[in-house]
Protein backbone atom coordinates (compact mmCIF):
# COMPACT_ATOMS: atom_id res chain seq x y z
CA UNK A 1 0.00 0.00 0.00
CA UNK A 2 3.01 2.31 0.31
CA UNK A 3 3.13 3.01 -3.41
CA UNK A 4 -0.53 4.05 -3.39
CA UNK A 5 0.05 6.47 -0.52
CA UNK A 6 3.00 8.10 -2.32
CA UNK A 7 0.65 9.46 -4.98
CA UNK A 8 -1.79 11.21 -2.66
CA UNK A 9 -2.95 14.68 -3.62
CA UNK A 10 -5.28 15.10 -0.65
CA UNK A 11 -5.33 13.90 2.95
CA UNK A 12 -6.65 10.35 3.22
CA UNK A 13 -9.05 9.60 6.04
CA UNK A 14 -9.33 6.03 7.31
CA UNK A 15 -12.88 4.72 7.09
CA UNK A 16 -14.68 1.43 7.56
CA UNK A 17 -17.06 0.89 4.67
CA UNK A 18 -18.15 -2.24 2.89
CA UNK A 19 -19.47 -1.80 -0.65
CA UNK A 20 -20.07 -3.91 -3.69
CA UNK A 21 -19.13 -3.14 -7.28
CA UNK A 22 -22.02 -4.39 -9.39
CA UNK A 23 -20.85 -3.20 -12.81
CA UNK A 24 -17.90 -1.48 -14.45
CA UNK A 25 -17.74 0.74 -17.51
CA UNK A 26 -15.30 2.69 -19.67
CA UNK A 27 -15.69 5.90 -21.62
CA UNK A 28 -15.83 3.96 -24.87
CA UNK A 29 -19.12 2.44 -23.62
CA UNK A 30 -17.56 -0.94 -22.85
CA UNK A 31 -19.37 -2.44 -19.87
CA UNK A 32 -18.76 -5.34 -17.54
CA UNK A 33 -22.04 -6.29 -15.88
CA UNK A 34 -22.76 -8.60 -12.93
CA UNK A 35 -19.34 -8.06 -11.36
CA UNK A 36 -20.70 -8.34 -7.81
CA UNK A 37 -17.27 -7.71 -6.28
CA UNK A 38 -17.33 -6.98 -2.56
CA UNK A 39 -14.87 -4.27 -1.56
CA UNK A 40 -13.64 -2.90 1.73
CA UNK A 41 -12.92 0.81 1.62
CA UNK A 42 -9.71 1.59 3.49
CA UNK A 43 -9.55 5.35 3.13
CA UNK A 44 -11.18 8.21 1.31
CA UNK A 45 -10.21 11.76 0.37
CA UNK A 46 -11.67 14.54 -1.72
CA UNK A 47 -9.80 13.15 -4.73
CA UNK A 48 -9.93 9.39 -4.30
CA UNK A 49 -10.72 6.14 -2.58
CA UNK A 50 -8.43 3.31 -1.49
CA UNK A 51 -10.00 -0.12 -1.14
CA UNK A 52 -9.21 -3.80 -1.11
CA UNK A 53 -10.98 -6.68 -2.79
CA UNK A 54 -10.33 -10.32 -3.46
CA UNK A 55 -11.81 -9.75 -6.92
CA UNK A 56 -9.63 -8.74 -9.85
CA UNK A 57 -10.87 -5.45 -11.30
CA UNK A 58 -9.52 -3.92 -14.52
CA UNK A 59 -7.57 -0.67 -14.48
CA UNK A 60 -9.08 2.26 -16.37
CA UNK A 61 -12.67 1.23 -15.67
CA UNK A 62 -15.21 3.30 -13.74
CA UNK A 63 -17.95 2.41 -11.29
CA UNK A 64 -20.67 4.26 -9.41
CA UNK A 65 -20.09 4.54 -5.68
CA UNK A 66 -22.33 5.53 -2.82
CA UNK A 67 -20.32 6.58 0.23
CA UNK A 68 -21.88 6.95 3.65
CA UNK A 69 -19.14 8.90 5.44
CA UNK A 70 -21.17 11.54 7.23
CA UNK A 71 -22.86 11.30 10.61
CA UNK A 72 -26.36 11.90 9.27
CA UNK A 73 -28.12 8.60 8.63
CA UNK A 74 -29.39 9.32 5.11
CA UNK A 75 -26.48 11.50 3.99
CA UNK A 76 -24.72 9.72 1.14
CA UNK A 77 -22.19 10.93 -1.39
CA UNK A 78 -22.83 9.64 -4.88
CA UNK A 79 -19.84 9.67 -7.18
CA UNK A 80 -18.14 7.98 -10.10
CA UNK A 81 -14.67 6.59 -9.46
CA UNK A 82 -11.99 5.42 -11.88
CA UNK A 83 -9.67 2.54 -10.97
CA UNK A 84 -6.14 3.87 -11.55
CA UNK A 85 -3.81 1.66 -9.46
CA UNK A 86 -3.63 -1.93 -8.28
CA UNK A 87 -1.14 -3.84 -6.16
CA UNK A 88 -1.13 -6.83 -3.83
CA UNK A 89 -0.80 -6.63 -0.07
CA UNK A 90 1.31 -9.08 1.94
CA UNK A 91 -1.60 -11.57 1.97
CA UNK A 92 -2.08 -11.39 -1.82
CA UNK A 93 -5.29 -9.34 -1.60
CA UNK A 94 -5.75 -6.70 -4.30
CA UNK A 95 -5.38 -3.09 -3.11
CA UNK A 96 -6.84 -0.49 -5.48
CA UNK A 97 -6.48 3.24 -5.82
CA UNK A 98 -9.35 5.11 -7.44
CA UNK A 99 -9.80 8.68 -8.51
CA UNK A 100 -13.12 10.39 -7.82
CA UNK A 101 -14.41 11.85 -11.09
CA UNK A 102 -16.53 14.98 -11.17
CA UNK A 103 -16.92 15.53 -7.42
CA UNK A 104 -18.65 18.93 -7.01
CA UNK A 105 -16.53 21.42 -5.07
CA UNK A 106 -19.64 22.63 -3.25
CA UNK A 107 -19.42 19.38 -1.23
CA UNK A 108 -15.85 20.01 -0.04
CA UNK A 109 -17.28 20.88 3.39
CA UNK A 110 -17.92 17.16 3.88
CA UNK A 111 -14.19 16.45 3.66
CA UNK A 112 -13.33 19.56 5.68
CA UNK A 113 -15.45 18.16 8.52
CA UNK A 114 -14.02 14.65 8.11
CA UNK A 115 -10.42 15.88 8.12
CA UNK A 116 -11.09 17.99 11.24
CA UNK A 117 -12.58 14.98 13.02
CA UNK A 118 -9.42 12.85 12.61
CA UNK A 119 -6.82 15.44 13.66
Amino acid sequence: MDRVSEKRRAKRIPVELKLEVSSLFRQDHEQVANVNAPIEVLNVSRTGIGFKSESVLPLGFYFNATLHIMKEENANLYCVVKIIREEKDKDGVNIYGCEIIGFPSILNYVFDDLEASVK
